[in-house]
């Protein structure tokens, strides 16, 4: 893997948001999840869709704590344009298991 710089890493902005609302994507080519993220007030409520309902259900993300890459262009998904990539990990399955802080701390955080 290719060594990056700091001010690399610092380009991408990844910030904490809480889930809002969310819903199932039908339209979507794997299963996946609609999903409306709030940033706080700097950025605001932006959406994605992700292929986590291994682990996940609408109801059950509503509420949650989520990190999210905030600076990339949006990306039509099927009918739908995404405009944050929710960060997550592969368990042992390959299924995708989100990251989030583990305490509640303050939407709209930068992580460092």
């Amino acid at each position: 893997m290719a060594e990056i710089t700091f001010d690399d890493f610092m380009a991408v902005d990844i910030r904490v948001g809480r889930v809002v609302r969310a819903k199932p994507f039908p339209e979507a080519r794997k299963p996946a999840i609609k999903m409306w993220i709030d940033f706080g007030d700097e950025i605001g409520e932006r959406k994605t869709s992700a292929q986590i309902t291994a682990h996940y259900t609408p109801e059950g993300l509503v509420g949650r704590l989520v990190m999210g890459v905030v600076n990339f262009p949006p990306r039509q998904i099927g009918p739908f344009m995404s405009e944050v990539l929710v960060l997550g990990v592969s368990d042992a399955a390959g299924e995708i298991v989100l990251i989030a802080p583990d305490a509640d701390v303050p939407v709209g955080g930068r992580m460092h």
